[in-house]
């Protein structure tokens, strides 16, 4: 009889689980990965998030996975996705060894895919990214402005200040100054030889890298779209903006969103985790799925 009462147990405990299943998707000649989690109860309306992870990070990161997680539990599907960054079923964090050819602007039509993808399972989507991908669907919102998406998140949004402090940083960081090394990238990609190989002292977080004279352009360049409140002045969605108040990577989230949320009211909503840092481990993942949770379910 305990074996049949612990069988039950055991069923029981398993119907409540989210059902994950892995997607595949063909994406410029390339095949991107991505974990398609769904909650126990769902159907074609359950919210579904589609999330964006950061800077040569993955979909399986503690960030994305332990949120899609905490999300499920609260009746939320995600769709977690890797961009691609040049690479064929790339999986784990980008290695450095690697050459580097990709750019922020890459991220759109993946995003664009993804949505598509997305669809097929649900009718109410909402967009989430971190750190430089919330940077890159915002990219996304702006240049597809008619999108059915009912809103966004930005976790830990990359700023303006955080791309200035670290252009301003390269000669400290990596041993050469940024301005000639750009100035010669720029040239190739306007002469049409972006996709030229150049050595770099550093190229984002790696060392001695090989990256394409495009891709080193795109990162160094300054750009009003490296300001993410700056793009999301100009995105109609409801907005939800979490920052961590122990954020030691992109501390300025705050002071950068604050203005745009003193201009447009409501729209904005910019709220503050007080025990989190960049990557909302532990406890902070499950805050900010009450904060997420609570906006999804403000914006039916």
């Amino acid at each position: 009889m305990r074996w049949l009462i612990a069988l039950i147990v055991t069923l029981m405990a398993s119907s409540a689980l989210a059902a994950e299943e892995p997607r595949e998707l063909a994406i410029g000649g390339r095949v991107a990965l991505g974990t398609l989690r769904l909650p126990a109860q769902s159907g074609p309306d359950v919210p579904l998030v589609l999330m964006t992870h950061g800077t040569l990070a993955h979909k399986d990161m503690e960030t994305i996975q332990g949120l899609s997680k905490a999300l499920a539990e609260r009746g939320i599907a995600t769709l977690a996705h890797n961009l691609v960054l040049g690479l064929d079923r790339r999986t784990g964090m980008y290695d450095c060894a690697k050459p580097h050819d990709y750019a922020p602007d890459d991220a759109i039509d993946e995003i664009a895919a993804w949505l598509s993808e997305a669809r097929k399972t649900s009718s109410r989507i909402f967009v989430l990214g971190h750190s430089r991908g919330a940077n890159q669907v915002a990219r996304y919102l702006v240049a597809n402005p008619k999108a059915a998406i009912e809103g966004a998140i930005l976790l830990a949004p990359a700023t303006a200040g955080i791309e200035t402090g670290l252009r301003a940083a390269y000669a400290e960081t990596y041993g050469q100054p940024l301005t000639p090394l750009l100035e010669n990238a720029e040239a190739a990609v306007s002469g049409g030889r972006g996709a030229d190989w150049m050595s770099a002292p550093g190229f984002i977080y790696c060392r001695d890298a090989k990256v394409t004279m495009r891709a080193f352009a795109a990162f160094y360049h300054a750009d009003r779209r490296q300001d993410t409140a700056a793009l999301i002045a100009d995105v109609s969605l409801p907005v939800l903006v979490l920052a961590a108040a122990q954020d030691k990577t992109v501390p300025d989230v705050a002071a950068s969103f604050a203005p745009l949320v003193s201009r447009v009211g409501s729209r904005v909503r910019l709220e503050s985790i007080d025990d989190a840092d960049h990557f909302f481990r532990d406890l902070a993942a499950e805050d900010a799925a009450d904060r997420i949770a609570g906006f999804i379910a403000e914006a039916r």
